[in-house]
């Protein structure tokens, strides 16, 4: 939007970094009684959001654009909000369910505003290590710190899980964290204590913050900020001597403690097992002040390399195994030999491969669709299983797979043939092969058919590049103003498909139609030029990125959306193709 440009998040960002608490507070409350500043955050939970559907205890969803308009002058700071509607959800691979709180759409709308103005402010201060639920960090970029953690050193692992992190969050200790202006503090406090309508009980909530609201994940951030500080701060009493018997300085005892966390799932890395159970006692400590604790069924000690006690080497994180293995002499570690062996060394590998639970969840996927589509076409069957393919193998490209999409590819072969064989029971093997895997380049065995004398194919496991991840820059976010950066950073993201990134260089990471810079939450969409209606083709030359809303205005002003003569409001007019309020 042109009356709020990402110059104001920068400057609460800059504001925040050097200590300026005034000025912090002051450009908050300059954005959040912005009138762009709202339309930005109905925008986001009205259109962009994928949520935008879903009801609240008020039954308010899918917005029209006079319902739209008439939502940004409402959203303004207030004690008074409703209760959240509780929804359960099933936790994948358990039988647990999962509590979902859903505000009403309108109190969405305020918490996206302020978490608009909160969140700069934090990400100025977040520690380097946290990676989840913040703008511009992801999966990858916690896989590879893990990486460089242990890859010159095998070390021991404590693996651990917060128990019903969101739910049990003391309040009293988020808000004394938050510390910001008493309007916002009363705000959340009402968020914290609005309750929740489970069914047709009204239920209270003394502690935690409801999963399902804008704002929830930046206050468990906030809530667990600080563990890694603990942490850092615990290693200046290692007692660690060097080799000559010196104890190393502080800063090569902070080097040897790794701690990186992904939301409520964190790891810390030591190469000594009594140093670590020091670790583990003070991030105990650190918890329990916030009214957390650790949960024992998911929490583990375990090293990279050999057997501890009765638990086997390596540790599964964020659906990825990661392991080291022995090897020969010329490797790029060396370890010790065991007692006995004097003389010999022994070399090791990092190995991160997709866990074999994710394997056999994203087979089962597959072969469900598979199952259902048996009196469907080929081509049904084919734009079914792409995007699902497509995506699993994106996010596990960044590591050793190759061996991995082989085993699926061909077994997924198997599946199709049969697949075959029970619409045709009259034919063999041979003929369902011919009829639906036909020769395309090298390859004799692509489930593929014609239509319209283009070939439509499934996309194949094993064809999938391998490509490193680069993880982000330390202290870098979004919000520091360096927007060539993250530019391009986004266009070389894993999950970022090959078209869209050769889109996003192109365009130099910028909206075609309003000339702005992609962001991270931003949600784009690919475009045609040309309509297909007025003869545009399905070509690279014809394509373009917009942002989701810019697209919308696009389809408008080409005749294919709402005309940009629609009644509005009395105070709402167009302008140029942009909607303007008149006094």
């Amino acid at each position: 939007m042109k009356g709020i440009s990402t110059s104001c998040f920068h400057r609460i960002y800059k504001a925040s970094h050097r200590g300026d608490v005034k000025l912090v507070r002051r450009l908050q409350k300059l954005l959040i009684n912005s009138w762009y500043g709202r339309c930005l955050s109905v925008r986001r939970v009205s259109q962009d959001n994928q949520g935008k559907k879903t009801a609240g205890v008020d039954g308010v969803k899918s917005l029209n654009p006079r319902q739209r308009l008439d939502l940004v002058n409402k959203i303004t700071l207030r004690t008074k909000v409703a209760p959240t509607r509780r929804v359960w959800i099933p936790k994948p691979g358990t039988n647990e369910k999962r509590p979902l709180g859903i505000p009403t759409i309108k109190d969405r709308a305020l918490q996206k505003l302020v978490q608009l103005a909160l969140e700069p402010e934090w990400e100025a201060t977040f520690e380097p290590n946290s990676f989840g639920f913040r703008p511009g960090r992801s999966c990858h970029d916690a896989i590879s710190e893990i990486f460089n953690s242990i890859r010159n050193k095998p070390k021991y692992v404590f693996d651990a899980d917060i128990t019903k992190c969101f739910e049990c969050i003391n309040h009293k200790k988020l808000l004394e964290k938050l510390n910001t202006f008493p309007t916002l503090r009363r705000q959340i406090r009402a968020w914290l204590k609005a309750g929740v309508m489970d069914g047709l009980e009204l239920k209270p909530t003394s502690q935690g913050t409801p999963q399902g609201g804008c704002i929830s994940p930046l206050l468990a951030n906030i809530a667990l900020h600080g563990m890694e500080k603990a942490i850092k701060e615990l290693a200046y009493s290692f007692d660690m001597k060097e080799s000559r018997g010196r104890q190393l300085s502080n800063r090569d005892k902070q080097k040897s403690v790794n701690f990186v966390r992904y939301a409520d799932d964190f790891l810390i890395f030591h190469e000594n097992i009594n140093i670590l159970n020091q670790c583990i006692e003070t991030i105990t400590k650190w918890l329990n002040d916030m009214g957390l604790e650790l949960k024992p069924s998911k929490t583990r000690i375990a090293h990279t390399l050999n057997h501890f006690k009765k638990e086997k080497p390596g540790i599964n994180f964020l659906g990825y195994s990661i392991r080291q293995f022995k090897t020969g002499k010329y490797t790029c570690g060396r370890i010790k030999s065991k007692k006995g062996e004097k003389g010999k060394l022994l070399g090791f590998k990092t190995i991160i491969t997709p866990s074999k639970e994710k394997q056999t969840q994203h087979y089962k996927s597959i072969v469900e669709v598979i199952n259902k589509s048996k009196g469907l076409s080929q081509e049904t069957l084919i734009n079914k299983l792409n995007p699902i393919i497509r995506g699993w193998c994106n996010y596990y490209s960044m590591v050793v797979s190759q061996k991995v999409f082989e085993r699926l590819t061909h077994i997924i072969v198997w599946k199709l043939l049969k697949w075959g064989t029970k619409r045709h029971r009259n034919k063999g093997m041979k003929w369902v092969k011919t009829k639906y895997f036909h020769s395309l380049g090298e390859n004799n065995w692509v489930f593929a058919t014609k239509v319209e004398n283009k070939w439509i194919t499934l996309i194949e496991h094993r064809n999938t590049t391998i490509t490193r991840h680069i993880k982000v820059k330390g202290n870098a976010s979004p919000y520091d103003g360096n927007l060539t950066y993250w530019s391009t950073r986004m266009g070389k993201h894993p999950q970022m498909s090959k078209r869209t990134a050769s889109l996003l260089k192109k365009q130099e990471g910028k909206c075609n139609l309003c000339g702005l810079y992609f962001k991270d939450e931003d949600v784009f969409e690919l475009d045609h030029i040309i309509p297909k209606s007025k003869g545009g083709k399905d070509e690279y030359k014809n394509y373009q990125l917009l942002h989701r809303h810019c697209h919308d205005k696009k389809s408008r002003t080409d005749g294919s959306s709402i005309s940009s003569g629609s009644k509005l409001p009395n105070n709402y007019k167009w302008e140029d193709d942009f909607l303007v309020v008149t006094c």
